[in-house]
């Protein structure tokens, strides 16, 4: 699946700054257990990467077109 237009761009770069700030309040919550936090960090690193492969697609895509 990939994006199909600028609505859907728009829509993936700000799932991708919500994971980010995730991301970081899961970095520094001092209540999370370590195991659950390093888990926790790699499925939101995962997801962020696929996003972000999706966008760079798109932009390439975009940038080919007369």
């Amino acid at each position: 699946m990939g994006l199909g237009s600028d609505r859907e761009l728009a829509n993936a770069r700000e799932k991708l700054r919500l994971l980010e700030e995730s991301c970081e309040e899961t970095r520094v919550d001092p209540d999370e257990v370590e195991h659950i936090r390093k888990v926790t960090m790699e499925s939101l690193k995962r997801l962020m990467n696929r996003l972000k492969e999706e966008i760079a697609r798109y932009q390439a895509r975009q940038q080919t077109r007369p």
